[in-house]
C-alpha cells in the first residue's frame, strides 16, 4: 500500500538537496547571462581596437568570430564545472576534436593562417597587379582561404593563400613607375652614339613615358650582328603594355636613321689553311 508518511518524509529530507540544485541551476543561468554580456563587451572592444588599427574588414570578422567562439567554450566549461561535473572529459573531448579537425583540414587551416598573415601584412591589395603562386595578374579578391587573380589573358585563377604566402610575391603596382625592357639590334656599321641620341629623343615623345626617371638607352652587349642597345623607358603600370608596344614601333621606325645604319647580319670569318 501507498505509505503517505514515508513519501512525505522522503520529500522533506530531500528539500535541501532539491533547493540546492535549483539554486545552482539559477546561478548557472545567471552566470551564462552575465558571461554572455561580458563576452559581447569584450568582442565590441576587440572590434573597436581592430577598427582603430585599420585591419581588413574580412580579417576583423574572422578574428571576432574565433575569439567569441573560444570565450563561449570557456564559459560553458566554467558553468559545467560549477555544477559539479568533471570538466576533464570535456576538455579531452574538445582537444580530440581539435586534433581531428586539424588533421583532416590541415591544408585548409594552412591557407586560413596564410590568409590572416596576408591581410595583416598587406603585401598587396585588391586591384594590384602581382606575380605570386605561379600566376601573374590583377588581384580581384583576397579571401581568408584563397586569392582570386585575373591573369593577362583574362582567365580567373583561384590560388590557395598558403601557396602565395610561401612563394615570392612581386607587386608591380606598389611603385609609381615600372621599367619597360627592350632590345635594339644594330649593325656593325651603325654609329651607336647617334642611334642612342635618336632613340632617346623619340622614346621620350611616347605618351605616358615618365620623365623621371628618364628613359635609359645604352649599349648592352655585342654579338656577331653588331652592338645591342638596351631600351628602357619608365611608365606607370597601367600604361605598361601601351609603352611596351609603342617603344617597339619607335625602335623599328627610327633606329635605321642613325649614321651608317645597315641591316644587322651575322658575320663569320673562315680561315683556310
Amino acid at each position: 500500500m501507498f505509505d503517505l508518511d514515508k513519501v512525505s518524509t522522503m520529500i522533506v529530507d530531500n528539500i535541501p538537496v532539491v533547493a540546492g540544485m535549483l539554486l545552482k541551476l539559477v546561478a548557472a543561468a545567471l552566470i551564462w547571462w552575465i558571461g554572455g554580456k561580458i563576452i559581447k563587451a569584450i568582442m565590441a572592444g576587440v572590434k573597436k581596437l581592430m577598427h582603430a588599427r585599420e585591419l581588413d574588414s574580412t580579417l576583423q570578422k574572422y578574428l571576432v568570430d574565433i575569439i567569441g567562439a573560444v570565450l563561449k567554450i570557456l564559459l560553458v566549461l566554467a558553468i559545467v564545472g560549477y555544477l559539479g561535473v568533471d570538466t576533464t572529459s570535456f576538455a579531452a573531448l574538445i582537444a580530440g576534436a581539435g586534433l581531428a579537425i586539424g588533421t583532416a583540414w590541415g591544408d585548409i587551416l594552412k591557407n586560413f593562417a596564410a590568409g590572416a598573415f596576408l591581410l595583416v601584412l598587406r603585401p598587396f591589395k585588391v586591384g594590384d597587379f602581382i606575380q605570386a603562386g605561379g600566376v601573374m595578374g590583377t588581384v580581384e579578391e583576397l579571401g581568408m582561404i584563397v586569392t582570386t587573380i585575373n591573369s593577362l589573358d583574362n582567365v580567373k585563377h583561384i590560388v590557395g593563400n598558403n601557396k602565395i604566402f610561401s612563394d615570392t610575391i612581386v607587386n608591380y603596382t606598389t611603385n609609381d613607375t615600372r621599367r619597360v625592357e627592350l632590345l635594339c639590334q644594330l649593325s656593325h656599321g651603325t654609329d651607336a652614339a647617334d642611334a642612342i641620341k635618336i632613340l632617346s629623343a623619340e622614346v621620350a615623345k611616347i605618351p605616358n613615358v615618365a620623365s623621371t626617371p628618364a628613359p635609359e638607352i645604352n649599349i648592352l652587349e655585342f654579338n656577331l650582328a653588331g652592338p645591342v642597345l638596351s631600351v628602357r623607358p619608365y611608365t606607370h603600370n597601367d600604361h605598361y603594355w601601351q609603352v611596351y608596344f609603342d617603344t617597339n614601333k619607335v625602335i623599328r621606325d627610327h633606329a635605321g636613321k642613325a649614321a651608317g645604319a645597315g641591316v644587322p647580319t651575322t658575320h663569320y670569318n673562315i680561315n683556310q689553311q
